[in-house]
């Protein structure tokens, strides 16, 4: 009974376990972009610049956007950029899920688009998911993505074996079915110390793509919360050809 019990508790409060939203809104000195959504209101930290080449970013859980916009304005000088403030996050009203998730990157990207030709769409941890499922679905220029993971329902079935996860999981979170839809060259950065994201969920994850489209750089001597510290990081942003971005 007390396992059912427990069951039932997950099930209904599984987002709580999953999304660690950050309190907080974009500083006032940042540009701030509201999403046309009528269920919340979403923010989207922007660093605005004229030209056709933009990126869009989805950030990890727990993240709060905005503090990767210096980093990202360093690697990508001449891009506007757009980083988005998931529901419930930095600001934004409303609550997380994957479709809202999924459906708030769409909306970015459509209106992004109006405005620039070439779309970088950048994913790191949670937002690898994202990302790559709009990719899947629109015409980015490149796809980046930093610690993924193929399945969130496998990571957690890993983690908790006892619990029939694949019944209970609503935000599911499947890489692996959206990769091999993409057509954007695609670069996966990992962490050497991953404590977070175990390597064969990565490396299964780079077996659905297109062969030849996506390669991989290993960060060493980082973990999952400080790949972005090493300078190898920025060095590998900024090694993205230019005719590819």
């Amino acid at each position: 009974m007390a396992y059912l019990v427990l069951c039932a508790w997950l099930f209904f409060f599984q987002r709580s376990l999953i999304y660690f939203p950050q309190p907080g809104s974009p500083s006032n000195s940042t540009s701030v972009l509201t999403l046309p959504t009528t269920e919340a209101k979403v923010l989207v930290s922007v660093r605005p610049q004229p030209g056709p080449d933009a990126l869009i970013y989805f950030g990890g859980n727990a993240e709060d956007t905005s503090q990767s916009l210096p980093g990202l304005s360093a690697a990508f000088p001449n891009h506007a950029l757009y980083l988005l403030h998931y529901r419930g996050y930095g600001g934004s009203s409303g609550s997380p899920s994957e479709e809202a998730l999924f459906q708030d990157g769409m909306t970015l990207f459509d209106q992004v688009q109006a405005h620039h030709q070439r779309i970088i769409l950048f994913g790191r941890s949670l937002g690898t998911g994202i990302a790559i499922r709009v990719a899947s679905l629109r015409p980015a220029s490149r796809l980046v993505l930093v610690t993924p993971y193929d399945s969130l329902q496998d990571l957690a079935s890993s983690h908790y074996p006892y619990i029939p996860v694949r019944w209970l999981l609503r935000d599911k979170y499947e890489s692996w079915r959206y990769a091999p839809q993409v057509q954007a060259p695609t670069l996966i950065l990992v962490a050497e110390h991953d404590e977070v994201i175990p390597w064969t969920s990565t490396q299964r994850l780079i077996t659905r793509f297109r062969e030849g489209l996506a390669s991989l750089q290993v960060i060493a001597g980082t973990s999952h919360n400080t790949i972005d510290e090493s300078p190898r990081y920025l060095e590998a942003l900024k090694a993205l050809p230019e005719s590819k971005r």
